[in-house]
């Protein structure tokens, strides 16, 4: 019997697994109940992790066949409850081309800008989550204290000029300046916000992003050691490589799918 043979770093870098990507679809009807199960099952994901907030919070994916569209919770329905059918199509006057529920004011404002700058950006997430709100009040970007930092290494940044609800489209543009080219933002006194090229990166990013945060908040609470740093930052050189192996697209995707795994064998009827 042959033994197992322990692959060296380079073997390691090369396997990129190909067959776990992101899947292809034959017809525009296809993709489109693609990422609306995906975005309903993002919702229930978010409940589940407690990221669920008074009315507050939403997820967006653009409709694949037109480009200035984009499919969305409701206002007032829960993330525990809600089902692929709940969600409606918005277009970027704010007008409600499916579906029957209103529109969350805030959620229009902010995604439809974000859509709008960004042609690259199928999806976002925005959640007022327990340890990103505590963290967001520090007005801070993360460190690269760990590995999963360094996915949003020189990649995500701080909106620093909280001025309450966001419900225009002037305010929900300069989320999008300060967003930039990056694939997060915490947004000061307020929340998170991240972005994705499918709806399971977004959401992937935003649950890491939560994590990363209580990381912070929990090593800042540590006492200096020895009259010197109470926790070590990692240099740019290995953040920045770091970032590379953990911090792209697919592995965004990737992170996604034991959760989406979970959600579809333990609540199917969200696929409704």
């Amino acid at each position: 019997m042959a033994k197992a043979r322990m692959l060296d770093r380079g073997e390691l870098e090369a396997d990129t697994h190909p067959e776990l990507k992101p899947p292809g679809f034959s017809s525009v009807e296809e993709e489109r109940a693609h990422r609306k199960a995906r975005l309903a099952g993002a919702c229930r994901i978010f409940a589940r992790q407690g990221y669920d907030h008074w009315v507050a919070g939403h997820l967006t994916v653009r409709d694949p066949e037109h480009g200035d569209r984009f499919w969305v919770n409701p206002l007032g329905v829960s993330w525990r409850r809600i089902r692929a059918s709940d969600l409606l199509q918005v277009d970027f006057d704010g007008r409600v081309l499916v579906g029957e529920r209103p529109v969350n004011g805030a959620a229009f404002a902010i995604h439809s800008e974000l859509h709008r700058a960004r042609h690259d950006v199928i999806a976002a997430a925005h959640a007022h989550t327990p340890f990103g709100r505590a963290w967001s009040a520090t007005g801070r970007p993360l460190e690269p204290i760990s590995q999963d930092h360094c996915a949003f290494y020189r990649d995500h940044a701080v909106f620093d000029d909280f001025t309450g609800a966001v419900y225009d489209a002037a305010e929900s543009r300069r989320f999008a300046t300060a967003l930039g080219r990056g694939k997060a933002l915490i947004l000061q006194n307020h929340g998170l916000l991240t972005v994705g090229q499918t709806i399971d990166e977004a959401a992937f990013w935003l649950h890491l992003l939560e994590r990363c945060a209580q990381a912070m908040l929990l090593v800042g609470a540590l006492a200096p050691r020895d009259g010197g740093p109470a926790y070590r930052v990692l240099s740019h050189e290995i953040a920045a490589r770091t970032r590379e192996q953990v911090g792209q697209p697919l592995h965004g995707w990737r992170g996604f799918q034991p959760l989406w795994s979970e959600i579809v064998a333990e609540e199917p009827d969200f696929l409704d």
